[in-house]
């Protein structure tokens, strides 16, 4: 087991799932109501940041892989999901796997949308 690598990570989410709640209710208090603008601002931001530190990892930065792995798995994952799905999507993309691609990113989206219905429906069933 790799205990620094694991505390890096659950140190980042901690932090990054603060984050989340920070950025996501001030954005949310400040907006127009009626659509979810926080989490919305979150997304799109962690997808922005998590491009950010793994092109500047690649091209200018030497990371550890506990550093690597503190910003990207913990704080990014912490505050976003969305960031790490969104550089899958990318990774696709870029070899070429458009079908892949297409397959993920829909698949993702509706999966994840009805697999809550789903839940839904079983809690309110018992």
């Amino acid at each position: 087991m790799q205990w620094p690598l694991l505390l890096a990570i659950a140190l980042g989410g901690a932090i990054g799932s603060l984050a989340r709640y920070g950025v996501a209710s001030a954005v949310q208090s400040a907006a127009w109501p009626g659509f979810p603008w926080g989490i919305f601002v979150v997304n799109v931001s962690g997808g922005f940041l998590m491009g950010v530190i793994v092109e500047l990892g690649a091209l200018k930065l030497s990371l550890s892989p506990e550093l690597r792995a503190f910003l990207t798995v913990g704080i990014l994952g912490g505050y976003t999901t969305f960031s790490t799905f969104s550089l899958d999507s990318v990774l696709l993309i870029q070899r070429g796997a458009y079908a892949s691609a297409a397959a993920y990113m829909a698949g993702s989206a509706i999966l994840s949308v009805a697999a809550l219905f789903a839940g839904l429906w079983l809690v309110r069933a018992i």
